[in-house]
């Protein structure tokens, strides 16, 4: 009897124990842990009194574009954005990418105040993949270079009706892969910065004519074998006289953050330039660029006033 009474008590207990794992389970099944977010590249807006003192923008809600924005394509990834402000509207052309598949386009998105965005569509896809738009005006005239990675040249087209309708109207440079291809007009001449695959070295091209034809500078390359400066980060600016190149740091990790470079001397045979100490932007090590940025477009809209799109990678919350 005293045996069988045990075995009942051991029974009850046993009972009890499935009883409250399966309470436990269901718990977890209704209480799940949160997933780790996925590091991502998406578009933010900074500003500040300088190119070189730039913060997140009062009013912008960081990351102001994601992938998820990009309604006519599938895309994971949005980078190198480059601004135009146009009658006090803002519009921003950027790469939009599926990084799995290294296919994408560039994307164009607007805005009325420079802090709220909204996706417009791709303006410009080709059978091979382009990225990091360049976009500016010349005489009264927009233009646009890609970067085009797998080919081997720096195209250049023209907008019939912008900002939608772009065609492609020649190439400035062939001949080698070129990455981030940017341009400058100062002094008289066109510039042109450019880095070859590895993000270690840095190209400069020059012509008296936007169309050509390009020179490459005796000097260049005027970077060698420094991940830290090398690639192209955006569009050069001039401040106080002096023009600026922007520059990656991709050491120890790519894209880690952005340099300034204020030119000292530059001329069709001189070339010199100086880093600014303080980053312009870098990773903050936390949220939606804990990992990296690596590109900034800025422009002044008054004085002691600048505002930015720039890019970052990192984990930002769900929107």
């Amino acid at each position: 009897m005293r045996r069988a009474g045990a075995l009942a008590t051991l029974s009850i207990l046993a009972a009890a124990v499935c009883a409250l794992t399966a309470v436990r389970r269901a718990g977890a099944q209704s209480h799940p842990r949160p997933a780790a977010r996925k590091s991502v590249w998406t578009l933010g807006i900074y500003a500040g009194p300088s190119p070189l003192e730039l913060r997140p923008a009062p009013g912008a809600s960081n990351p102001v574009l994601t992938a998820a924005d990009v309604t006519d394509m599938q895309v994971d990834a949005l980078a190198h954005p480059f601004m135009v402000i146009r009658d006090k509207h803002y519009y921003v052309f950027f790469t939009a990418k599926d990084l799995k598949s290294d296919k994408g386009g560039i994307a164009l998105a607007e805005s009325g105040d420079g802090v709220k965005w909204k996706f417009r569509r791709t303006v410009i896809r080709e059978p091979f993949v382009q990225s990091h738009p360049y976009v500016f005006e010349w005489r009264n005239q927009y233009y646009l270079i890609p970067e085009a990675h797998t080919e081997t040249s720096v195209r250049l087209y023209q907008a019939t009706a912008f900002p939608d309708q772009w065609k492609y109207v020649g190439n400035l440079l062939e001949g080698d892969h070129f990455i981030s291809p940017t341009l400058a007009h100062y002094k008289g001449l066109w510039w042109l910065f450019t880095s070859p695959s590895g993000n270690e070295t840095l190209r400069l091209f020059y012509a008296s004519d936007l169309h050509g034809p390009w020179k490459e500078h005796p000097l260049s390359p005027i970077v060698k074998k420094d991940l830290r400066t090398a690639r192209p980060a955006g569009r050069p600016f001039v401040l106080d006289g002096a023009l600026y190149r922007l520059g990656q740091d991709c050491y120890p990790t790519y894209g880690r953050a952005v340099h300034a470079f204020r030119i000292t001397e530059l001329s069709p045979t001189t070339y010199a330039e100086k880093m600014v100490e303080t980053p312009v932007v870098e990773a903050s090590g936390q949220g939606w660029n804990s990992d990296g940025m690596h590109h900034v477009d800025a422009h002044q809209t008054g004085p002691g006033h600048w505002i930015a799109v720039v890019d970052a990678y990192g984990a930002p919350a769900s929107r």
